[in-house]
């Protein structure tokens, strides 16, 4: 089994990402893990904290059971601390947390009350190193990224379309949005590495219409570019048919009939790709272990629609699938954001 070692440009990278979210010398950071971590980013992690003269400890939790009838991907809500206490406290005193969790916090059930408490959480996306070190900070990046946000919070209605067939309007009054650059310097805030994605996540009963995933389309709940076109519709937020002749298709209607769950049908969140260093071809590079595909929802122009948990709706489930689209358009009130999958010069 091949096995990497450490090498001093991805503790440079790890560097370079914490100095961004202002690490300082004699700073506490938490480095929380589980036991079927990638290692190699565990080490990574403490290595370049303790090269910036920071006092990191570890919390380590074992990896839970999956208890569901079906292997669970790409949540971004980690089950690792099983609610406990202890590590909850430790977390929040920690000042800084480097979430190195197989799926992540980022809709954990803890991370509200650790965030509550003042801690910033650096989620590490479940990536081989050599993606990392592709995407280190940008401050250019981040002025999009934040000009997006703020157009979408203003935004009455998205709509959008594109020559497969999708025709989507979802209603963004009260939708609440979060942009994410890659890092986070702000007491109380979340961000994730890679970054360079916009995401809403709209209120109960404003979604409606067809989406058409084409071949090429990606579902990354099973790392898998589409060879054969899945048409969904939508009705008051929830798939009520999910048609395709093809393996995408009948793959995509066993795992949400699996769950039992009516909530799996549901939108999570809609928005788009803003990195333009995040490539659409990185899924076919690594083997699966080594990807959790966290840079093609990145990847700059694609329409990100997913199913699943919306806590601002309402709705919670542990069915969940990310859905990157390479060729929409996306309009904002009327303006056109993204064309044809080509992000547009609107942000700055």
């Amino acid at each position: 089994m091949l096995a990497d070692r450490i090498e001093a440009k991805w503790i440079d990278a790890f560097c370079e990402i914490f100095e961004r979210c202002a690490v300082k010398a004699g700073d506490t950071a938490a480095i929380l893990s589980e036991t079927q971590s990638r290692a190699l980013n565990v080490h990574l992690a403490e290595l370049a904290l303790l090269r910036m003269g920071a006092r990191p400890f570890h919390v380590v939790m074992p990896t839970p059971r999956n208890r569901n009838v079906v292997p669970v991907r790409s949540t971004g809500a980690s089950e690792a601390i099983q609610r406990l206490g202890p590590v909850i406290t430790a977390l929040q005193q920690a000042g800084f947390v480097v979430d190195c969790t197989i799926e992540g916090l980022m809709h954990a059930v803890e991370t509200p009350e650790i965030l509550k408490a003042g801690a910033r959480i650096l989620v590490i996306s479940n990536e081989h190193p050599e993606a990392l070190e592709r995407m280190v900070p940008d401050l250019a990046l981040e002025k999009r990224v934040r000009a997006a946000a703020k157009m979408l919070r203003g935004t009455k209605r998205m709509r959008i379309t594109s020559k497969a067939g999708t025709a989507l309007d979802v209603d963004m009054v009260g939708a609440s949005t979060v942009g994410v650059w890659g890092w986070t310097d702000k007491p109380g805030t979340l961000a994730h590495w890679p970054g360079g994605i916009v995401v809403s996540f709209p209120k109960s009963g404003t979604i409606n219409g067809t989406l058409v995933m084409a071949p090429g389309d990606i579902n990354l709940t099973f790392k898998r570019y589409l060879t054969s076109p899945v048409k969904m519709t939508l009705q008051d937020d929830y798939v009520v048919e999910l048609e395709g002749e093809g393996t995408d298709a009948a793959m995509m209607r066993a795992y949400l009939a699996a769950w039992g769950d009516r909530e799996a049908y549901a939108v999570s969140h809609v928005g788009f790709g803003m990195n333009p260093g995040a490539r659409y071809e990185a899924l076919s590079m690594y083997d699966q272990r080594d990807t959790n595909g966290t840079e093609i929802r990145a990847v700059s122009g694609n329409f990100l629609f997913s199913t699943g948990a919306n806590e601002f709706a309402g709705r919670y489930t542990a069915g969940h699938f990310d859905l990157p689209m390479m060729s929409t358009t996306i309009e904002l009130d009327g303006v056109a954001v993204v064309r044809d999958g080509v992000l547009q010069d609107v942000f700055g």
